[in-house]
This record gives C-alpha cells, structure tokens and sequence, in this order.
C-alpha cells in the first residue's frame, strides 16, 4: 500500500537534485545549462542542513506532530459539532434542517479550498498558507458561538469550512518535504491517522460538552483549539524546497549586487493564473473522462458519505431508541476508531503483499487488494448496523460491532483507492486527487439535509438496509478494475501504461 498521504499533494521535488526533472523548451534548456556552468543557478549546498530533508530527526517530527496536529484541528472541526445539534434548533428559533446546514457548509469547503489553496502553497510556500488558514479558521468560528441567528452560525461555518481546508491538502506535502521516501511511512501514517480518527472524536468530545456546558460552548472550545493551532503555525519552518531556493538566490541577489543568481523554479516558474486554472478545470476534465477517477471516487464518496451519516444514525440508534445520554453516545464513535486502527496495524501486511505481486515490475492494480477485502466486508457491516441499531432490545454492541467493522472497512477501501489513483495517473496525481475529494466533499455534504428524514420517515431497519443494498451493487468496481484496469488504462492519454509481468518478462515502466 502506498505511503503517500491519503490526501496526496505532491510536493516539488528539490531543486537541481538527481531527482529534478530537466526544464522541456529548448530555450530554457540552454539558458539553464549556461548558467549552470557560471555557477548562477542556486542550490542547495550538501551537508549544511539547507534542504529539509537533511534536517534533525527532531526538528523533522515537530513539523510533523505540528502540522498533523493542525489537520486534527480540521477534521475535529468538522464532526465535533454534531454533539449537539437539538439545542441550537431551539435556541436560534429555528429548524433541525436549518442547523445540519452548519456542518454541510463546512463540508463543502473541504472540496473547494484545496483547488485554491494547494497551487497557492506551491508559489509562497507552506508556511503562509498554514498561518493565513488557520488564521481565518480561527477567527469565523467565533461568530459560531456567538450567533443570535441560525444565518450567522451557517454563514461562519461556511467560511470556516474554507478556511480550514488548507491543511488537508497541504500536510501531506509537507512530510514529503523533509522526509525521504524511505522513512515516510511512519510520519504518513501519523498523518493519515488524523484524518479518519478526527472526525471520529469529534461527537465524542462534543457530546460531553454539549451535555455538560450547551451547545456553544462546543464551538468555544474550537475557538480555543483552533487558536492555539494558529500559534504552533507561527513556529512551522518553510519546508518547500523551491521556495527556500528561491529565497537564497534573493539573498545572493542582494548581497552581491548581481541579478544572475536564480533557482531553478525561478526560470521555468509558471504564471500562478495558468496554475490555478489547470488546478480548477483539470480535475473536474478527469472526473468525467477517466474512468478510474470516476469510479472510484463515486465509491469513495459513497464511503465517506456513510461516515458523516452514521453521525446522525449513531445518536438515533443509541441516545434516541436507547436512552443513551450525549456524552455516552459519543463513546460509542470509539467502535469506528477501534476498527481504524486494526485496519492501519495491517498496513505493513498489505505492503509485503504488493511487493510479492510486483516482484517483475510494477503496476497499479496490485494496490487493490485490500479494496477487495473492504468492498466486502462493508455491506456486513451495514446489514449489521440495519438490523441491530433500531431495536432497543437487541444489546448495544450490535450497532458498535457494525462501527467497528465499517472502520476498518473503510480505511481498506479508502488507502487503496486512493493509493490505485496515485499509482495510475503519476504524472496528474494531484489534479486526480482534487477531483476526487471535490466529489467526495460534494456528496458528504449533502448527508446532514436528509439523514434524519430517512431514517425516521424509511424507519431505522430499512434505511440501513438501503444502504447495505448500494454498498453491494458497487461492490464489484475494485473487482472489475483488478481484473480489467489495465485495458482502461491503455486507452487513457493521462494514466500509467505500466503492465504486469511475469518471470522472465522485461520492459520499460512508464
């Protein structure tokens, strides 16, 4: 299974490293290689710590602990409200539909700051749109707990929802940064845990401040965390190698008076307009011409729906059939948690798998092994939570069994989904990732406007086994992909043409 971050930006490779790819127009190329030979092209010099990948262990897992921190902050965010969404119906004189909007609206951000965002951080660096994010996060979650009306809490959501999406998108490029491919796997896994895990132990917190304190006080404790989160981004070093470069060669610039002096990134920058335009139009291409973007980000997205859903369904199942209080029925999102965390301990089984099947020669489809596992054991999982959750007689750990078995599912689908998209599209990973979390963004945010309808108007039983029903009428996409997703491939001007091979089978990867 991939170690990239499940969220996968790719950061810009080091400048004038064995791992630079060559500037393409044949101007570019004779200007660089002049100046090379000058000595005016900057980079960075061996052994005096200048590239982040040769900092200390130390310095290198505080800007990992700090940045994963800050995703927690995000995706705590997200959830963390659903702790109490009954009292601010009652407070603002408003509707329970008006209400779950404050959680869809920041959703929706998740999908549509990081096509901003991310082509932004590759031009000013990490560092400012960590501070400007969580700046911005910060400051519109105050109107939250300060709302008189249900427009301010939904407005502020939204622009906090926004705000907030920077770290998503950016913090997995900068593990990349500093950490050599061959030590990521742990650091990646810290970050990747912050994804699933936040979310979960958000109506766990909330639930108990919501029940002890009220339901703004939710919102002030983030306000408090989220500040706090701010501050940390003011000790966060660049890590970009492009940008560091770019501002040596100013130093140089300045101190010698000589304008020769330019990084690499310099001579071949691209106009941020033409850079947030492929960031904005490429995906949305891809999702409706490549087949693998589409498939499996409609999967994706059905996945990710299911766990903002069970964010309504666990406080039915367990505080409205059985009398469970909000605080205790946040414990039981500890089941979902359980189930994550055996699925991220089987990683590294995972890992020597793909290295048994690609013993000839790599190729994408071997990332969907686990796939074929989850696509399975998620329709189980929500029959289970069908046909336990909304009787009060049948004992609560039904509906905790089903929560732990969908967690584990669904980081087997979702790592090796989105490792296979990585893997198939290489040279357009970012633009195929934005579109899928775009999709999945859209469609998880729609949840909160009809969760509580179907399961009070379709009853308990039949709209988790609606659900069940969908999970095994897609059930067969990773299994057509592993069989098929080589000839699908081929067809594709953007995926990876790499085959699998057999012993004694030789050819070039692409």
């Amino acid at each position: 299974m991939s170690t990239e971050p499940l969220e996968a930006e790719f950061a810009q490779l080091p400048a004038l490293s064995k791992e630079e790819p060559s500037p393409s127009p044949t101007g570019t190329l004779t200007r660089v290689g002049s100046l090379a030979e000058a000595g005016y092209v900057v980079g960075f010099e061996p052994g005096k710590g200048e590239d982040p990948k040769e900092w200390g262990p130390a310095r290198k897992w505080y800007i990992t602990m700090t940045t994963s921190f800050l995703c927690l902050a995000v995706t705590l965010g997200s959830s963390m409200i659903t702790g109490d969404l009954i009292s601010p119906v009652h407070d603002l004189g408003t509707t329970q539909e008006i209400v779950n909007l404050s959680v869809t609206c920041f959703v929706i951000g998740f999908g549509i700051g990081p096509l901003v965002f991310a082509p932004l951080s590759e031009v000013v660096g990490r560092r400012p749109i960590y501070m400007i994010s969580m700046f911005f996060y910060f400051i519109f979650t105050l109107p939250s707990a300060l709302a008189k009306n249900a427009a301010t809490l939904v407005v502020a959501r939204q622009l906090a929802g926004l705000a907030a999406s920077a770290p998503m998108c950016n913090v997995g490029g900068s593990v990349t940064d500093i950490w050599p491919i061959e030590q990521r796997g742990i650091p990646m896994a810290m970050f990747s845990a912050t994804i699933f895990m936040g979310p979960c132990l958000g109506p766990l917190f909330g639930g108990w401040i919501g029940q002890y304190a009220g339901w703004r006080w939710i919102y002030w404790v983030l306000f408090i965390f989220t500040g706090l989160c701010f501050v940390l981004t003011l000790f966060i070093p660049e890590t970009l190698a492009s940008v560091i470069l770019r501002r040596k060669a100013a130093t140089l610039r300045k101190s010698t008076g000589d304008d020769k002096y330019q990084s690499l990134s310099d001579m071949n920058r691209v106009p941020f307009v033409q850079t947030l335009k492929v960031a904005l139009l490429r995906p949305l291409v891809m999702l409706f011409m490549e087949p693998v973007v589409l498939f499996m980000s409609f999967y994706l997205s059905f996945v990710y729906s299911l766990l903002y859903l069970l964010f309504f369904a666990f406080p039915i199942a367990f505080a409205e059939v059985r009398g469970f209080s909000a605080g205790i029925t946040g414990v039981t999102f500890l089941s979902i948690i359980i189930g994550i965390s055996i699925a991220l301990a089987l990683i590294p089984f995972q890992e020597k798998l793909y290295k048994r099947a690609t013993k000839f020669g790599g190729f994408p489809e071997a990332r969907l092994f686990p796939m074929l596992l989850g696509a399975i054991t998620l329709p189980i999982a929500l029959f289970i939570f069908a046909f336990t959750g909304g009787y009060a007689w049948v004992n609560f750990m039904g509906p905790c069994v089903a929560g732990a078995l969908f967690g584990f599912s669904m980081i087997l689908l979702y790592v090796a989904a989105n490792s296979y998209i990585v893997d198939s599209y290489s040279d357009y990973a970012a633009s195929a990732i934005a579109a899928k979390t775009l999709l999945r963004s859209l469609i998880g945010a729609a949840v909160p406007l009809y969760v509580d309808q179907m399961f009070h108007n379709m009853g308990f039983q039949y709209a988790g086994l609606l659900l069940a029903l969908v999970a095994i009428v897609i059930a067969p996409i990773p299994f057509v992909f592993y069989i098929y997703g080589e000839r699908i491939r081929m067809r594709s001007e953007k995926s990876s043409k790499n085959r699998r091979r057999v012993e004694g089978e030789v050819g070039e990867k692409v």
